[in-house]
Order: C-alpha cells, then sequence, then structure tokens
C-alpha cells in the first residue's frame, strides 16, 4: 500500500533532522566551553549617533553593515581649515546637535540651538543616503583626520553647513564617509588584521563599529552612584549602539563571540543554530576589546552639563580591569560585525557563542 504524502514527508524530514540533530549534540559536546557559556538575552534598544559626538537617535531596528549600524557616525564636524575632528571632549554642546531621520524622504535633519536666542534653531537637511550624483554636485574630496588615521571624505559645501560656524564660534565643515568606498578607514589596534584575522573597516566611530552595553551593568553602576548619593545616569551617557538586557553585571567582559537570532522563538532558534554549525551563520559579531572610557560619560547628553566627579570618579574606583589600558576604566564591549549586511531588531536574541578570559587592550587610534 502506498505511503501517504504526510507519512512520506515526515520520513524524509526524519532522515533530515534525526542525523543533523545528533551532528549538533556531538559537535556541541566536543566543543565544551572552558568557560561556561551565559544563558540568551535580549536587545532592549538601538541606538544611532549619526554626527560624531553628537545626540543619538533610538530606533527599533536598523541595518548592520560591516561598518556598523547604517547612519551610525558616517558624519563628522572638523575644524577649518585643519579638518581635525571635533568631538564632545573638546566641547560638551556637540551633544545639543540634534540628527533626526525621516525615512519617507529618506531625509537627516540636522537642528541645535542659535547662540544669544532662546527660541530660534539652526537648521539644514541633507539626504541620509546620498547619490553618487548628489555628492559630486554638493561635496569635495577633502582629506580629515580622526585620531591619527587621515583619509579622504566627501566634505560638504559650506553654503550648507555654514550657520553652524555660530554654534562652534569657529569655522568648521561637515564631512562623510559612505559605509561602502573604494578608500576605507582599515581598523587598527583590537581590530587590525593580526588581531581580528580579517580586514575590516569603519566611518568615523572613535574604534570599532559597534559598541554594545549591557542593562544590568548600567543598573550596577547605577546603584553605586545611589549609594554615594549621586544621581543615577542613563546609558546613554556612553553611547551604545546595541544595548542588551544582560544576565549579571559586567559578564561581558568576558565575551568573545555574539550571535543575534530572530525572537524567541524556538523552530527558529534551532534552525539558526543549524546554520551555525553548516558555518552558515547570520549576524554574528566578534568582540574584540573592552571599551575603555574618558571622560564623555560625565556629560548629560540632554543638557550638555558635565559632571565634575561621576560617573567617572566611581568607575575608577572597580572598573580598570583591562591589563592593557589600566589608567581608564571600561564600559561596554567593541565588536566587529561578520559578512555582509544584516537588519537587527530590538527584541531579538543575543546568544554568546565564545567566552575568553584574554582581552586585553591594543593602543591604536
Amino acid at each position: 500500500m502506498a505511503l501517504s504524502n504526510t507519512f512520506q514527508a515526515f520520513i524524509i524530514t526524519a532522515i533530515f533532522i534525526l542525523p543533523l540533530s545528533l551532528y549538533l549534540v556531538i559537535n556541541q559536546w566536543s566543543k565544551r566551553p572552558k568557560i561556561p557559556l551565559p544563558p540568551p538575552t535580549t536587545i532592549t534598544n538601538l541606538f544611532l549617533h549619526p554626527i560624531k559626538s553628537c545626540h543619538g537617535i533610538a530606533v527599533t531596528s536598523a541595518r548592520l553593515l560591516p561598518t556598523g549600524l547604517d547612519l551610525d557616525r558616517q558624519w563628522m564636524w572638523v575644524s577649518y581649515p585643519d579638518r581635525k575632528f571635533l568631538t564632545i571632549r573638546q566641547n560638551a554642546r556637540m551633544t545639543l546637535i540634534r540628527p533626526s531621520y525621516d525615512p519617507s524622504s529618506n531625509t537627516l535633519t540636522i537642528t541645535a540651538p542659535a547662540p544669544d536666542s532662546m527660541d530660534e534653531k539652526l537648521s539644514f537637511s541633507i539626504p541620509a543616503h546620498p547619490s553618487a550624483a548628489w555628492l559630486a554636485e554638493h561635496t569635495t574630496i577633502q582629506d580629515a583626520t580622526v585620531w591619527s588615521t587621515t583619509m579622504p571624505t566627501h566634505e560638504y559645501d559650506p553654503a550648507i553647513t555654514h550657520s553652524f560656524n555660530a554654534f562652534f564660534a569657529q569655522e568648521v565643515r561637515l564631512v562623510y564617509k559612505p559605509p561602502v568606498s573604494s578608500t576605507p578607514r582599515a581598523l587598527v589596534g583590537n581590530g587590525s588584521p593580526a588581531h581580528l584575522g580579517r580586514a575590516a573597516s569603519t566611518c568615523f566611530a572613535d574604534l570599532m563599529p559597534i559598541l554594545v552595553g549591557s542593562e544590568a551593568s548600567i543598573a550596577e553602576l547605577n546603584a553605586r552612584l545611589a549609594a554615594q548619593d549621586e544621581a543615577t545616569i542613563g546609558v546613554t551617557r556612553f553611547r551604545p549602539n546595541i544595548l542588551v538586557a544582560g544576565t549579571a553585571p559586567w559578564a561581558e567582559d568576558r565575551w568573545k563571540t555574539l550571535r543575534i537570532v530572530p525572537e524567541a522563538d524556538a523552530a527558529a532558534t534551532f534552525y539558526a543554530n543549524v546554520l551555525h554549525e553548516l558555518g552558515l551563520e547570520g549576524v554574528v559579531l566578534d568582540v574584540v576589546a573592552r571599551c575603555a572610557r574618558c571622560h564623555v560619560p560625565n556629560v548629560d547628553p540632554e543638557t550638555a552639563e558635565e559632571h565634575k566627579r561621576q560617573p567617572w570618579n566611581t568607575l575608577m574606583k572597580y572598573r580598570r580591569v583591562d591589563p592593557g589600558i589600566t589608567f581608564k576604566p571600561c564600559f561596554g564591549m567593541l565588536c566587529v560585525p561578520r559578512k555582509g549586511a544584516a537588519e537587527v531588531r530590538v527584541g531579538m536574541r543575543v546568544q554568546v557563542t565564545e567566552m575568553t578570559d584574554q582581552h586585553r587592550y591594543v593602543t591604536g587610534m
């Protein structure tokens, strides 16, 4: 008697699934980690910072590119005429410059308070994903410097941005680095090929394409601040791109590899594991270093007011944890995406697939 179509499908599925499941079990057993892996956590927030050192934008989803999240730190203010990068380190008021993104018109609008006015705003709008033709008409190729790296950038016609000279109280220019470029800004330090094992690049981030932070860790820091009768702070002071719930404070110090999978769905997670084992994994981040912090988190991004002590003083007491940079405290983990573009969303699960005790900050800025 001929087998029913349903039964035939069951047999075919079993023939495929059972050996693969056995392979996964055996393979995972053979790769028993020396450091136990934590349970999965969840993405709770995503943040873009279109212009380096300016105010961020909270989003529910973003395109993850090899250079970082789409629209993140692809623009940068530079001094003129030497074209050196400007940051909150020199001018805390830069956080009052607020980009906003309109996906319906694919437009980025930048506003800032006008000097000597309570209500007036400085403002201009530019394409968020400018075409080659638009760039050819409205920008010129100029070298600009971020840290020790000088690279070709697209410098906007000062007629577009001139009003912001008053905000900075000096002549400035806005420059742009597309995520795909014939002159990429190669990663150095922990992200160099010697350490990462492959060539990678970013736009205008200080060091690496992605910064991941943990709610569990910011909560622990805030508990310490509250115990000293100091005001608690928001995680946006640390300017992460991906914020996760976290499993325990500072557990991220030992992350080595992260995999982002769909929201808690047993079938989706199973097939994500299958793809991972077959070398076809989707969204994977190599965690290359702890993020050593300067005094920027002392600046309130909403007001630009800089606290003289906190959270720097508290972090210095117990977060000087990296043997490669013991004179700075650490918060968050610097990551480099593998492979091509993919979407990440709030609510997606983050699995730690490898742990390490060997993180050591390598100087390279």
